[in-house]
């Protein structure tokens, strides 16, 4: 159920990308000194992983914008809290994959 960069790269346009990551990791503010730049993939909607529990499916269709049944692709820094992600969006009924490489694999892609 995982997702890997080149896939991203080229379906991108035709799916949900949900950063699951803080605030200040999504804007750039924050981040990990082992990431050659910080920010997000464009064009990725941001919902903190937090805002992801103890949700109805209404709830949830509102923070990711689209309706369940949807292919929604989930990253954070290094895969962990995107897996968390994933699943509690497959409950809610989306076709979720986790993008395992995540920012600390994007952050080095020539593309912003």
């Amino acid at each position: 159920m995982d997702i890997e960069l080149d896939e991203l790269i080229r379906r991108r346009a035709d799916v949900v990308v949900l950063d699951v990551r803080s605030d200040g990791e999504y804007t750039g503010a924050t981040g990990y000194p082992c990431d050659p730049r910080q920010g997000h993939i464009p064009g990725a909607r941001h919902v903190e992983l937090s805002q992801l529990f103890d949700r109805t499916r209404e709830e949830i269709q509102e923070l990711v914008g689209r309706p369940p049944g949807a292919e929604v692709v989930t990253y954070c820094h290094s895969g962990s809290r995107s897996a968390l992600a994933a699943e509690l969006l497959r409950a809610a009924g989306y076709e979720a994959r986790n993008y395992t490489g995540s920012w600390h694999e994007w952050s080095r892609q020539l593309e912003s």
